[in-house]
């Protein structure tokens, strides 16, 4: 049963959806991710050691942009499907993520409550409450759905772009914590997704630009840097083991302004990487990024928790690189097992059953 896994996998389902695929957005997904498990190794390590370590400042100095990237990215080539019929573009666009979604939910909350913590009452009711709200890490899967969803109806509705965006972006500077973690995530990152799909034409030229001119792109990166530094780490920032707290970048216009500027900024990182056939693995990485992001916690509190079990590493820094690694390379060693062997598929491959059949008239749409 080995062999390559169908156009329904997580990676196929989450592919751009266009006729091939652009090197630079595989690039700057590799770099997101990257971040995003930085970021949960390191504040998980730090939350168990009650330290700070070195990567704290990276993730820290990564804080505006790293997620509002996803979303982007996610965003961009929308256009290309936002008119497909309701079925074919739910199907591809609403129900794919909710299948993975589910099942890594399901997964993760029968393991973390269920299993390791012998709690079957609290996981059947963490089971009842991941239907409505975001489950941990997974967040990111469920609003996608939701962000697919919502730009599909504002299209219905034919709303102008610039009216979305600018209220979305008014909802993400309010900086507004909702009971429901659906809404508090809806106000702070729908701009960033629907901003992809509006000013796609643009982000595409911003990088074309900067691939012709890749030297006066390193430049403006430098600039970029060095400002997004000094707003994070200026007066008011402090770090602490399972959180960062930004000095001036946590202003809410200048927040939203350095997610934007670090969105474009990580876009054009991943069109100059992907110049060097040396950084082909970054690319190979954001081709899979979501295979990444549905398994990567579990087997990441197994390896933190077997290193401090065993006293090895006592640096908190060097813990937390470690566990990052281990995060990182696990679900994409899952990944090509399942690949190889063929069992295990349902894991990253939708069935047929999780699928919203589409008459052959119009699968071409």
């Amino acid at each position: 049963m080995g062999g390559s896994l169908g156009d329904s996998t997580l990676t196929e389902g989450a592919r751009i959806e266009t006729s091939q695929r652009m090197p630079w957005v595989d690039a700057a997904k590799g770099i997101c991710i990257i971040l995003v498990v930085m970021m949960y190794a390191t504040y998980n390590t730090g939350e168990h050691t009650g330290k700070v370590g070195f990567l704290h400042y990276a993730i820290g100095f990564a804080t505006p942009f790293r997620m509002p990237e996803f979303f982007l990215i996610s965003g961009l080539f929308l256009s290309n499907v936002i008119a497909r019929p309701w079925r074919r573009y739910a199907d591809r666009r609403i129900i794919h993520y909710l299948y993975f979604y589910g099942l890594w939910a399901l997964i993760s909350i029968c393991l973390k409550i269920g299993i390791f913590s012998g709690r079957p009452d609290q996981m059947l009711l963490d089971l009842a409450w991941a239907v409505v709200q975001p489950y941990g890490v997974l967040w990111f899967i469920y609003m996608l759905a939701v962000f697919s969803l919502a730009a599909k109806l504002l299209w219905r509705v034919n709303m102008p772009h610039w009216v979305v965006i600018l209220v979305a972006a008014v909802l993400q500077m309010t900086g507004y914590v909702s009971p429901s973690y659906l809404v508090t995530q809806f106000f702070a990152y729908f701009v960033f997704f629907y901003l992809g799909y509006a000013a796609a034409p643009l982000v595409f030229r911003i990088v074309a630009f900067s691939e012709r001119h890749w030297r006066l792109s390193l430049v403006g990166l430098g600039i970029w840097a060095i400002a997004n530094y000094l707003l994070v780490f200026s007066p008011g920032y402090a770090l602490h083991p399972a959180e960062m707290q930004m000095g001036l970048a946590a202003i809410p216009p200048v927040h939203l302004f350095l997610a934007v500027a670090g969105t474009f900024a990580l876009c054009v990182m991943g069109a100059l990487f992907v110049r060097s056939p040396r950084f082909e693995w970054l690319r190979w990485i954001g081709e899979h990024s979501l295979v990444v992001y549905v398994a990567f916690t579990i087997p990441m509190s197994i390896i933190r928790g077997i290193l401090q079990w065993s006293g090895l590493i006592s640096d908190v820094g060097i813990l937390s690189v470690v566990v990052f690694a281990g995060s990182l390379v696990s679900p994409l060693i899952l990944y090509s097992l399942v690949r190889w062997t063929g069992y295990g598929t349902f894991l990253f491959e939708r069935p047929g059953w999780a699928r919203i059949p589409i008459e052959k008239s119009v699968a071409y749409n």
